[in-house]
């Protein structure tokens, strides 16, 4: 079963979706005008009822199949996000960002697309029986969108035996698949560290307590964490990403802000390295005679972790539509990581990664989704829910 014809014979109607949404970027919790286009389109489509504000601005659309709605064990959920990210748009492109300051640099414009036409086939078909909600998710950078769905009683209102996601993967070919059972991403949350000192006069650093070579400092003594204090055979990130210290070149400032992100695919590791950060962060403040405080975020995304049989499935699935050739088993874990991880924790999931080609990275200025992809994604779609539940 390769690409579905009528997906094929949509795809400029999916590539001026795709655009839309390119265009009209919104961040995490203030989806409001790409909810109400999804929801939109679901209806027109003739879904049998669609779900909006779950978890904020979250959306779900309800599709029976030939015979009527399915209970728990004939039904199942695939998932797309919905967000953008804060990041100045420079791909130079005619669908460029028309928001200052956000653009969709993780895909989640082409994530939308292929559930989109996947369900679109879907609903002109119904060639599945059961049930089949499709969940836009608003706020998976960093928001954990996917936990205030649930917390807002998602699978109580929509119940269902399994669910499904998929993120596109630069640097692997369009129309590639790649997944594997087990741990695929990695648990992730950040970490502040606020540092206060004596601010005064550039020139007089002797009357004051400077706390930006103590930032500096601490910085370096980070890299130590995991390259001594954590087994060589196990995963893990300690990364400083943002240093903010004053704003005058002749004023030393009073106070230095550190902000990072931890990695991890053992939540005892994940607990273990913070009382290295806190005690690397301790020793070197005193040294320096500045106080510091570490804070860690509220939000915790786990690790993502595919069900084996669900992975099994979602692999045949993709052969099915890309070929034998094109499906790849077995892939490395990456330290990336994603509120997917919510939902496994919840029912049986696999997350499936899809080639987009040579494009730039995620969550660079010049990245844009790669529009011969959504095809794929769609036909993928639309498969699995086909053989997760067949006409009998």
């Amino acid at each position: 079963m390769p690409v579905v014809n009528s997906i094929a014979d949509a795809a400029d109607t999916l590539r001026e979706w795709r655009h839309d949404f390119h265009r009209h970027p919104e961040l995490g919790y203030a989806e409001h005008r790409t909810a109400r286009a999804v929801a939109d389109r679901l209806r027109e489509m003739g879904f049998d009822a669609v779900e909006t504000g779950i978890g904020g601005t979250g959306v779900v659309g309800v599709l029976h199949g030939r015979t009527g709605p399915g209970d728990e064990a004939r039904s199942i959920m695939l998932r797309a996000d919905m967000d953008a990210l804060p990041i100045e748009e420079a791909t130079g492109a005619a669908h460029a960002s028309q928001t200052p300051g956000t653009m969709h640099a993780c895909g989640h414009d082409g994530h939308m697309t292929m559930l989109l036409g996947g369900a679109q086939h879907l609903a002109r078909t119904r060639a599945f029986e059961g049930t089949v909600y499709v969940c836009f998710q608003p706020a998976e950078e960093g928001g954990a969108g996917a936990r205030a769905m649930i917390e807002d009683g998602l699978f109580d209102r929509f119940p269902c035996r399994a669910v499904y996601g998929m993120h596109n993967w630069p640097g692997q070919p369009v129309g590639s698949f790649h997944c594997r059972a087990g741990p695929l991403m990695a648990a992730s949350d950040e970490f502040t560290i606020r540092l206060t000192g004596r601010g005064g006069h550039a020139a007089k650093p002797h009357e004051c307590i400077d706390p930006v070579p103590c930032g500096a400092a601490i910085v370096q003594a980070l890299q130590t964490v995991v390259a001594r204090r954590v087994d060589p055979l196990a995963s893990a990130v300690v990364t400083v990403t943002t240093f903010q210290a004053g704003d005058a070149f002749n004023v030393i400032p009073d106070t230095a802000t550190l902000g990072g992100t931890v990695r991890t695919f053992d939540s005892a590791l994940h607990t273990e390295i913070y009382g290295h950060i806190e005690r690397i962060v301790r020793e070197v403040a005193r040294a320096h005679g500045v106080e510091a405080e570490v804070t860690r975020s509220k939000t915790f995304y786990p690790e993502t972790v595919n069900d084996a049989g669900e992975t099994a499935f979602c692999l045949d699935v993709a052969r099915a539509v890309a070929g034998d050739g094109a499906v790849h088993d077995g892939v490395p874990p990456t330290m990336g990581s994603e509120d997917f991880s919510y939902y496994a924790l919840e029912k049986p999931a696999c997350f499936m990664l899809i080639g987009n080609g040579e494009s730039a990275g995620l969550h660079h200025p010049r990245y844009d989704f790669d529009d011969a992809g959504t095809v794929w994604g769609a036909s993928y779609w639309s498969a699995l829910a086909e053989r997760a539940l067949p006409v009998r």
